[in-house]
């Protein structure tokens, strides 16, 4: 009887997720837009970048060839760099179209990025933009993204469009972790809820977001999250709870640089912000980790020990959740008997998740490019998310 329960609430979790989630699962590609009718508004890109020499000429060159016949213009603020960074983004993009901004020491309750982002923005006002791209230094875009952003934003009004960049999928992690990182964040965002203006569910990708220079300073400036260790989502709640119409889609041309060469390379890369997601709560991880185990390892684990009508409702939890998760693996150009992996997969993530709150709790802090935020700073951040 108890596991017949159990492979019936695993099943239920399965319909909801299915039907009701806002069909997060469908991976559903941006569209190309027509270009934008002119006068073209102006856009300045900014980049902050930190040791990023090895990727950043190919991201400040695929922003430099963009066809765009708008003003534009790039900055990238070089983080404390000691491997070469600015000089490999000048050689890319040349002097004209770029601006380096040397990043000033780092004030108490900053991250290290925001930090960085903030002095660009501050850059970037000199020219009046009536757009922000804010991206990564290890994000390549294609010709016409600046265009398709700036239509979708310009046609339907949006303040900040936002697109999921396609992350690397070569080695045997990527090709095993990627799929699923991707369909856990729209899982947790589902873009057809972001976009919904009657509900308050914000989310956005940030290697490629571009804003409303306007919808950022009603928000209050990157100042507003300063401390914010998820810094794209909680712009765009910044933005959408002032009011701002948010968009997020997945892209297949705007791609990541960005490689991981074995699963503990992956892990870190999860484990570094996962207990954050959990706003550092120890009754938040616990139901994370139930629910975690009832929805994903539940379905196989009562196909192989159960029997009768348990067993049966694990296997149909099981193929439902390898259909949810099927447009992701096919996305990444994975074979469709992989989606039936999930369940492995989703306990990595939960290792991951555990190994971040030990992380946490031993007061470990966490870190971008080399740079440990101190644990007083993350928890103050923390405090000031809760009561904004």
């Amino acid at each position: 009887m108890i596991l017949t329960l159990l492979g019936a609430t695993t099943l239920a979790v399965w319909i909801y997720l299915l039907a009701f989630r806002g069909g997060f699962w469908r991976m559903e590609s941006a569209s190309p837009m027509d270009a934008p009718a002119p006068p073209l508004p102006g856009v300045v890109a900014v980049i902050p970048a930190r040791n990023e020499a090895e990727v950043v000429g190919q991201a400040v060159r695929s922003l430099a060839g963009q066809n765009y016949g708008g003003d534009f213009h790039i900055v990238l603020v070089d983080d404390g760099s000691s491997d070469g960074t600015a000089d490999a983004a000048r050689r890319a993009a040349g002097n004209e179209l770029l601006t380096v901004v040397r990043a000033a020491p780092l004030p108490d309750g900053w991250t290290g990025k925001l930090w960085a982002v903030s002095q660009g923005v501050a850059e970037a006002e000199r020219r009046a933009p009536e757009f922000l791209l804010l991206t990564d230094a290890d994000i390549t875009h294609p010709p016409s993204n600046l265009s398709d952003l700036v239509a979708r934003a310009e046609r339907d009004g949006y303040d900040l469009v936002s697109y999921m960049a396609h992350l690397s999928c070569r080695t045997t992690a990527e090709r095993a972790l990627m799929p699923a990182f991707v369909f856990f964040f729209f899982l947790l965002y589902p873009p057809a809820w972001i976009r919904d203006p009657r509900r308050a569910n914000a989310g956005a990708a940030g290697g490629c977001m571009l804003v409303r220079r306007e919808a950022l300073a009603r928000a209050g400036g990157i100042g507003a999250i300063r401390g914010a260790w998820i810094d794209d989502c909680a712009l765009a709640r910044a933005i959408k709870r002032r009011g701002g119409k948010v968009w997020l889609g997945v892209s297949e041309q705007t791609r990541s640089l960005r490689g991981y060469v074995d699963f503990g390379e992956a892990g870190r890369m999860i484990s570094r912000s996962a207990f954050t997601q959990l706003h550092h709560s120890a009754w938040l991880l616990a139901a994370t980790v139930a629910g975690l185990l009832v929805t994903y390892v539940a379905p196989p684990a009562l196909v192989l020990v159960a029997s009768g009508s348990a067993r049966w409702l694990g296997a149909a939890a099981w193929l439902v959740m390898a259909f949810c998760y099927w447009p992701a693996v096919r996305f990444f150009g994975r074979p469709a008997y992989e989606a039936a992996g999930l369940p492995l997969v989703a306990l990595f993530y939960l290792a991951a998740t555990m190994h971040s709150a030990w992380q946490w709790w031993r007061g470990g802090g966490e870190r971008w490019k080399g740079r440990c935020q101190p644990i007083s700073h993350s928890r103050a951040a923390v405090r000031a998310g809760r009561t904004r």
